[in-house]
Protein backbone atom coordinates (compact mmCIF):
# COMPACT_ATOMS: atom_id res chain seq x y z
CA UNK A 1 0.00 0.00 0.00
CA UNK A 2 1.37 3.44 -0.89
CA UNK A 3 1.50 6.32 1.58
CA UNK A 4 -1.09 8.25 -0.43
CA UNK A 5 -3.65 5.71 0.82
CA UNK A 6 -2.99 6.78 4.41
CA UNK A 7 -4.66 9.82 5.92
CA UNK A 8 -3.00 12.99 7.11
CA UNK A 9 -2.77 13.91 10.77
CA UNK A 10 -3.10 17.32 12.39
CA UNK A 11 -0.76 18.33 15.21
CA UNK A 12 -1.19 21.56 17.17
CA UNK A 13 1.82 22.79 19.12
CA UNK A 14 1.46 23.62 22.83
CA UNK A 15 1.14 27.43 22.55
CA UNK A 16 -1.55 27.41 19.81
CA UNK A 17 -3.44 24.75 21.78
CA UNK A 18 -3.33 27.04 24.82
CA UNK A 19 -4.68 29.93 22.76
CA UNK A 20 -7.58 27.73 21.66
CA UNK A 21 -8.31 26.80 25.31
CA UNK A 22 -8.59 30.52 26.11
CA UNK A 23 -11.20 31.09 23.38
CA UNK A 24 -14.93 31.04 23.97
CA UNK A 25 -16.06 27.41 23.51
CA UNK A 26 -18.04 28.14 20.34
CA UNK A 27 -15.05 29.79 18.64
CA UNK A 28 -12.68 27.06 19.79
CA UNK A 29 -15.01 24.46 18.25
CA UNK A 30 -15.05 26.38 14.95
CA UNK A 31 -11.25 26.55 14.96
CA UNK A 32 -10.91 22.81 15.60
CA UNK A 33 -13.33 22.03 12.75
CA UNK A 34 -11.54 24.48 10.45
CA UNK A 35 -8.10 23.02 11.20
CA UNK A 36 -9.36 19.46 10.76
CA UNK A 37 -10.83 20.36 7.36
CA UNK A 38 -7.59 22.15 6.49
CA UNK A 39 -5.57 19.00 7.20
CA UNK A 40 -7.78 17.04 4.82
CA UNK A 41 -7.66 19.74 2.11
CA UNK A 42 -3.93 20.47 2.40
CA UNK A 43 -3.06 16.78 2.51
CA UNK A 44 -5.16 16.08 -0.58
CA UNK A 45 -3.48 18.99 -2.38
CA UNK A 46 -0.01 17.69 -1.55
CA UNK A 47 -1.01 14.17 -2.63
CA UNK A 48 -2.20 15.65 -5.96
CA UNK A 49 1.08 17.59 -6.33
CA UNK A 50 -0.75 20.92 -5.95
CA UNK A 51 -0.22 23.88 -3.63
CA UNK A 52 -2.10 23.70 -0.33
CA UNK A 53 -4.29 26.66 0.68
CA UNK A 54 -2.87 29.86 2.13
CA UNK A 55 0.13 32.09 1.56
CA UNK A 56 3.48 30.36 1.07
CA UNK A 57 5.73 31.94 3.72
CA UNK A 58 9.05 30.29 2.95
CA UNK A 59 9.05 29.84 -0.82
CA UNK A 60 9.74 26.14 -0.24
CA UNK A 61 6.17 24.93 0.00
CA UNK A 62 6.56 24.01 3.66
CA UNK A 63 5.21 26.88 5.78
CA UNK A 64 1.90 28.59 5.04
CA UNK A 65 -0.29 31.29 6.59
CA UNK A 66 -4.07 31.45 6.54
CA UNK A 67 -6.85 33.47 8.16
CA UNK A 68 -10.18 31.98 9.12
CA UNK A 69 -12.72 33.91 7.08
CA UNK A 70 -15.18 35.74 9.31
CA UNK A 71 -13.24 35.00 12.50
CA UNK A 72 -10.43 36.90 14.28
CA UNK A 73 -8.02 33.98 13.93
CA UNK A 74 -4.81 33.77 11.89
CA UNK A 75 -2.45 30.82 11.92
CA UNK A 76 0.60 29.32 10.30
CA UNK A 77 0.91 25.70 9.37
CA UNK A 78 3.71 23.44 8.24
CA UNK A 79 3.33 20.63 5.71
CA UNK A 80 5.36 17.52 6.57
CA UNK A 81 4.72 15.08 3.71
CA UNK A 82 7.32 12.55 4.90
CA UNK A 83 5.14 11.81 7.95
CA UNK A 84 1.85 12.96 6.36
CA UNK A 85 1.23 15.61 8.97
CA UNK A 86 -0.03 19.19 9.07
CA UNK A 87 1.47 20.99 12.07
CA UNK A 88 0.16 24.22 13.62
CA UNK A 89 3.07 26.11 15.27
CA UNK A 90 1.44 29.57 15.39
CA UNK A 91 -2.16 30.61 16.07
CA UNK A 92 -3.16 34.20 16.82
CA UNK A 93 -6.57 35.15 18.16
CA UNK A 94 -7.38 38.85 17.93
CA UNK A 95 -9.78 39.57 20.78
Amino acid sequence: MSDSGRGWTLWTEEIPAGVMLDMPPELAKKVVHFLTALALEAGAAVDADQDPPGDDLDGLGVRYSLQMEGEPVVFEYVVLPEIRQIRIPVLVWFH
